[in-house]
């Protein structure tokens, strides 16, 4: 059996980045896609719900993560079909492809319309691994502290190569249908969201210690905010807390929100006045949340105090930072406020 039925089942083998979920909010896409405006609000809509799965689902095992962006993919999809006519989703598809790059190869209907034999999708799964492999060592070594000459000539070169030899293992045949599948080339540089909407700060057993707010991202829509998970006897966020004071004194008057989400580790950080008291003496000025039974650092996936969020002017999450900013000397302080910068001028 050399057709590609034989390949149904390699998109299940390969975990695939998520690239629908991760483009599916951006205003260059949306033209790309030539969505109406009523279309758009109609697939923001649809996105909350499914952001709010997402998100905490990146900390699942890798199993369980995979299953719920499948799922959370599927169901994008058939939003998306049944919202889009012909052209449109034949974009949305171009599209999708394009995102993927090589990979493409692995999702069934490519492997249909190329033709592509088991011995090429083996061949094509071993130049994956390969290259994920190469990734995760060059990963490992700049995380330990290894100093890794040019990182990012690197990675480039191992893209670079694994894009050699799967369009390489392709006939001239199946390279000439390369071209309908994947229509015009879209600037992907343009992508600025690839993460969910943040989630709302749930208040079902969180208080507000000072200056409440009402949770909601649809009120601070315009403002570029940074919520900070703590625990107020954390040594490694009470050296963030003078950073964040900064950025509230420093940018606060530009349209920067600091948000302080005080989620306990020890049973003195469950006291409520104790956390407002620490808060005072440390002069933040900013609203802080009390997240009495960590509601908000489930929902957030939060899995290390401190990290730090910061969301953009429609309320979507840009980036993060876990631990302390400044650690061993990295300038994580100026990246993140470089950072604020940038969506504040957005």
């Amino acid at each position: 059996m050399n057709s590609a039925a034989s390949a149904r089942g390699d998109e299940a083998a390969i975990e695939l980045p998520p690239v629908l979920l991760q483009m599916s909010r951006n205003q260059a896409v949306w033209d790309e896609w030539q969505l109406s405006s009523q279309q758009i609000t109609q697939l923001e809509t649809l996105l909350r719900p499914l952001d709010a799965q997402w998100w905490p689902a990146r900390i699942q095992p890798a199993d369980k993560r995979l299953a719920t962006t499948k799922r959370l993919t599927a169901q994008l999809r058939q939003a998306l079909r049944s919202m889009c006519d012909d052209d449109q989703w034949n974009r949305v598809e171009q599209l999708k492809r394009q995102a993927l790059g090589t990979r493409m190869v692995f999702l069934k209907e490519v492997a249909t319309a190329l033709e592509l034999t088991a011995e090429q999708l083996q061949d094509f799964r071993a130049v994956a691994a390969a290259t994920d492999q190469a990734v995760a060592e060059l990963n490992r070594q700049q995380q330990s502290g290894e100093k890794v000459a040019d990182a990012a000539e690197k990675l480039q070169a191992i893209q670079d190569q694994e894009r050699q030899d799967i369009v390489g293992g392709l006939t001239v045949a199946q390279q000439a249908k390369l071209g309908p599948l994947l229509g015009q080339a879209f600037d992907f540089s343009q992508v600025k969201r690839t993460h969910p909407h943040a989630p709302d700060l749930l208040l079902t057993d969180s208080t507000w210690l000072q200056h409440p707010l009402s949770g909601k991202w649809d009120d601070l829509k315009g403002k570029v905010v940074a919520v900070h998970f703590y625990a107020f006897q954390c040594i490694n966020c009470k050296r963030n807390l003078p950073h964040y004071a900064a950025w509230h004194q420093d940018l606060a008057d530009q349209g920067l929100v600091v948000i302080g989400v005080q989620s306990p580790e020890t049973s003195a950080e469950r006291d409520a006045k104790k956390v407002a008291a620490a808060a005072k003496a440390e002069g933040i000025e900013y609203p802080v949340l009390m997240d009495t039974s960590s509601e908000n650092w489930r929902a957030w996936g939060t899995t290390m105090w401190p990290t730090v969020y910061l969301i953009d002017k429609q309320g979507y999450i840009r980036t993060w930072w876990q631990g302390e900013m400044n650690w061993q000397g990295t300038p994580g302080e100026q990246r993140m406020r470089d950072t604020i910068k940038t969506l504040l001028a957005e």
